[in-house]
């Protein structure tokens, strides 16, 4: 079985990658370096020459905020690439998994949103990535679509190294209290997404780590488990304005990942601790320090 994992230096696909090779399959990462997903005919060539059994599609256009000022660029991305992706995967017969988000949906009351639930997003980032689902959906049978929130990890910058960062720096902390969901670890997500492209149980998944907290209680955990003193103060979304809005509500259910019998991932307050314990042991190293 032969894997490709697209956006391999990305946050989530340098883990997938990593953690594939760890477990001794045969994966390979590529970025834009090796081809552009905008360009068919790039797609096509080093696809059809690969000739992968499965596609783990993790690159994407994932700055929410210069989405709304680099439209254009945005919907290449997520939509036409995808797009191009899904095409080739389908003439090769091979599984697509494709990284989609919780901003496909508009935030809205206090309920854990479904994967059934009719995704109506609020920003164009959201919107994008909504394209790039239905897409897949019109062309492929054999998909997987995995809605992921709040993902942080060693490769690339994340709220976690925001927090940190600052905390060593500033006395107090502003952080949003306003908006809840799942901070979900790239390692646990790798792991969930290699087991399930071992199966044929295609739809869509919400995969996250276990619980909820708000933006605010993310924050405090991580500045309490860095034995920082900095306080966090507690701030309405109203007075932190952004380029683009963001859903108040990003619970997401996990009803497909127990249904399909597959096991939840860990409580985000254990992935927080392994992850700076991960961020501890290569510190050193200054590809982590930024």
């Amino acid at each position: 079985m032969k894997i490709l994992v697209t956006g391999s230096n990305g946050q989530l696909g340098y883990d997938v990658l990593k953690e594939g090779k760890k477990s001794g399959l045969n994966i390979k990462g590529v970025g834009r370096k090796e081809f552009n997903i905008i360009d068919k005919s790039q797609v096509e060539n080093y696809i059809f020459h690969m000739n992968p059994d499965i596609i783990i599609h993790c690159a994407a256009f994932t700055s929410v905020d210069e989405a709304e000022q680099h439209k254009k660029l945005c919907m290449d991305v997520n939509y036409l690439g995808t797009k191009n992706i899904a095409e080739t995967a389908k003439k090769i017969n091979a599984k697509l998994v494709y990284i989609s988000t919780d901003y496909v949906f508009n935030g809205e009351g206090n309920l854990p949103f479904d994967e059934t639930t009719s995704p109506c997003p609020i920003n164009y980032y959201g919107e994008t990535k909504l394209d790039g689902e239905n897409v897949i959906k019109a062309l492929m049978n054999d998909w997987f679509i995995v809605r992921v929130s709040w993902v942080f990890g060693i490769n690339g910058k994340n709220f976690v190294k925001s927090i940190l960062k600052n905390a060593k720096i500033k006395h107090e902390l502003n952080v949003v209290d306003d908006q809840i969901g799942s901070p979900t670890y790239t390692i646990d997500l790798a792991r969930f997404l290699l087991d399930l492209i071992d199966t044929d149980k295609y739809g869509i998944y919400h995969v996250t780590n276990s619980g909820y907290c708000s933006w605010a209680d993310f924050a405090e955990e991580i500045v309490k488990l860095s034995s920082n003193n900095s306080k966090v103060n507690r701030i309405s979304s109203d007075h932190y304005q952004t380029k683009a809005n963001r859903p108040k509500n990003s619970r997401l259910s996990k009803k497909s990942i127990d249904r399909n019998g597959f096991t939840r991932l860990p409580e985000w307050e254990d992935a927080l601790k392994r992850f700076l314990m991960e961020l501890n042991k290569d510190k050193g190293d200054t590809k982590y320090g930024k």
